[in-house]
């Protein structure tokens, strides 16, 4: 997806779950996630179930994912892990 391998989805949006290590790194990894949305002013929605993220991006004005949601998409991925694993809940 758009040079994004551990994003799935389409023009309606983008989404990408990991599995961190503890509840805690997944509380931590939002706070940095969270910093990054304010910084771009442009924020994902997340769903966190026990140390497991659920990440989707989409820009509602736009009616569909921008290249907004794709810098996202990429600042996000230099923040989390890329397990081969993840997704798994």
């Amino acid at each position: 997806m758009h040079g994004l391998p551990l994003w799935s989805g389409d023009g309606d949006g983008i989404r990408r779950s990991v599995k961190l290590p503890s509840f805690r790194d997944a509380v931590a990894a939002i706070v940095s996630i969270a910093d990054v949305a304010e910084e771009m002013d442009h924020h994902p929605d997340v769903d966190l179930r026990w140390r497991t993220l659920h990440l989707t991006l989409v820009s509602h004005s736009a009616g569909g994912v921008s290249e907004l949601d794709l810098e996202l998409a990429r600042r996000i991925d230099a923040l989390l892990p890329a397990d081969p694993a993840e997704g798994s809940s």
